[in-house]
């Protein structure tokens, strides 16, 4: 049987239209954006270009003269930071954004410096070159930067209105999604003047979204000729994938007009956890649920464990040789507790601890700790309260099954006990568990008493992954020894 026949409102036979003039073999989609060319270009190259002239022009500070190595060095330093750097945002920024922005510029800046490194010394170009050039060059570059975040939005702002009328665009939905489009818009350099809202819907049928400049209750032949009549120039369809029979009918009448078309797809509409737009050879997919630690970004966390870890078995192992003796005298029983919990991709790993407690429960039901619990030891209620016991697993961070910083894992039988009471609990596990967190920084360390407290642990977590950057898990680390010294919430 046809799957076709599951369809109403005509969804089957408007998909069909959509398909029928082409396959989708062999096409591709291209990744990029609205920018207009001078923008663009701006975007690019601006933070280099910064780059390259402090470089250059610092010699003549000291009144020296500029020598052909500081040019070389400034030229290579223009390409390095050209593949290092992230696209100027242009949007409206002020202190507070500048703010925001320091932690990825500065880290994106050490990339830069540490890649010139490695050509600068095998083309000898430290040595014709002053260090106090170098060093004052490494200083000054990345507040530089912070000070170009904030003068050039306005300074791009004139460059575009000095090159004539803007674009002119319409959004087809008077919904949430075509509202916080235009918001966009309007922070986009370039991104156009909007002319209008249309909605197929009448005005009563809006509710309480009703833009300015809104028409309603009109036809795709309506829009179209309204696009050809007001030289239009970008249309951006806004309507919820239901109405697939009116955008079908829609784009076969903008095919008569010469206005760049695009749609605009309800993502939003998900609760989205690290949300990208990727291409699978030519092909987009929107992801809903993803991890932030593709490509890069897990290559840079993994180095950062495996750095963090050499250097706190170098700075404790007297401590792993105490503390494991005062476990053994303390009570019968093995140094190491390892005890079955969720991983990268809801695997199940083996976590070390010290052990803390007479028992060593691993099974299908698992009580948690409590405060004053009995089956914690003398020096265990010690371990605990400092979370010395969770030293060892700085072996799973070697291992690659831990992080240093992630949603803590928590036992199997706990897994299966909330992943059936708490929505998009399985998540978390996107990224390898961490010996801290968010959540554990944020106040909810220790026992999960309750399921509204677990679902707050959950929550950090997954902010955690919406927001992830190495200075945050920097952050993290620092405020879990000050939250450690203070013992609060761990026994």
């Amino acid at each position: 049987m046809s799957n076709t026949s599951s369809y109403s409102d005509g969804s089957a036979t408007a998909l069909g239209a959509l398909a029928a003039p082409r396959s989708a073999g062999r096409k591709n989609v291209h990744f990029g954006s609205i920018d207009p060319a001078l923008i663009a270009l701006v975007k690019r190259v601006v933070r280099p270009t910064v780059v390259a002239i402090i470089l250059a022009l610092g010699p003549l500070v000291y009144g020296q003269p500029v020598t052909l190595p500081v040019l070389a060095l400034a030229i290579l330093s223009f390409f390095v930071a050209a593949q290092f750097f992230r696209p100027l945002s242009l949007r409206h920024a002020g202190v507070r954004e500048m703010l925001k922005a320091a932690p990825r510029l500065f880290g994106e800046w050490l990339c830069v410096v540490a890649v010139l490194y490695f050509p600068a010394v095998a083309l000898k170009l430290t040595l014709e070159i002053p260090d106090r050039l170098i060093f004052d060059w490494f200083l000054l570059t990345p507040f530089a930067l912070l000070g170009i975040e904030v003068v050039s939005a306005p300074v791009v702002r004139r460059l575009a209105a000095a090159r004539g009328p803007a674009h002119r665009c319409v959004i087809i939905g008077a919904n949430d999604i075509g509202v916080e489009l235009s918001h966009r818009l309007s922070e986009t350099q370039g991104g156009g003047e909007l002319v209008a809202f249309f909605d197929y819907r009448t005005l009563e049928r809006l509710g309480s979204v009703q833009p300015h400049r809104l028409i309603t209750n009109c036809k795709a032949g309506d829009l179209a000729s309204f696009v050809r009549d007001n030289q239009i120039t970008h249309v951006y369809i806004a309507l919820p994938m239901a109405a697939t029979p009116r955008i079908a009918e829609l784009v076969e009448e903008l095919r008569d007009t010469t206005a760049s078309v695009y749609f605009v797809p309800h993502v939003f509409a998900f609760d989205l956890v690290h949300a990208r737009c990727v291409e699978i050879s030519g092909m987009p997919a929107f992801s809903i649920y993803d991890s932030p630690l593709h490509g890069l970004n897990g290559l840079r966390k993994r180095l950062f464990d495996i750095g963090l870890a050499v250097i706190t078995l170098v700075l404790t192992w007297p401590l792993f040789l105490l503390i494991g003796l005062l476990v053994k005298l303390s009570s019968p029983g093995p140094m190491l507790f390892k005890q079955r919990r969720y991983g990268l991709h809801g695997e199940q790993i083996r976590v070390y601890k010290f052990r803390s407690m007479r028992t060593c429960e691993d099974g299908a039901v698992i009580r948690q700790a409590t405060a004053a619990d009995p089956r914690t030891t003398r020096i265990g209620r010690f371990l605990r309260r400092t979370s010395l016991d969770e030293l060892p697993q700085v072996f799973n961070v070697l291992e690659g099954t831990m992080s240093f910083v992630g949603p803590r894992p928590h036992a199997v039988a706990h897994n299966e006990e909330y992943r059936r009471l708490i929505s998009g609990y399985m998540i978390r596990h996107k990224v390898r568990p961490g010996i801290t967190g968010w959540a554990q920084v944020h106040g909810l360390r220790g026992e999960t008493a309750t399921v509204e407290r677990m679902r707050q642990r959950v929550q950090f977590d997954l902010d955690y992954l919406n927001n992830w950057s190495l200075w945050l898990d920097v952050k993290i680390i620092a405020k879990t020894l000050r939250i450690v010294l203070g013992g609060a919430n761990a026994y």
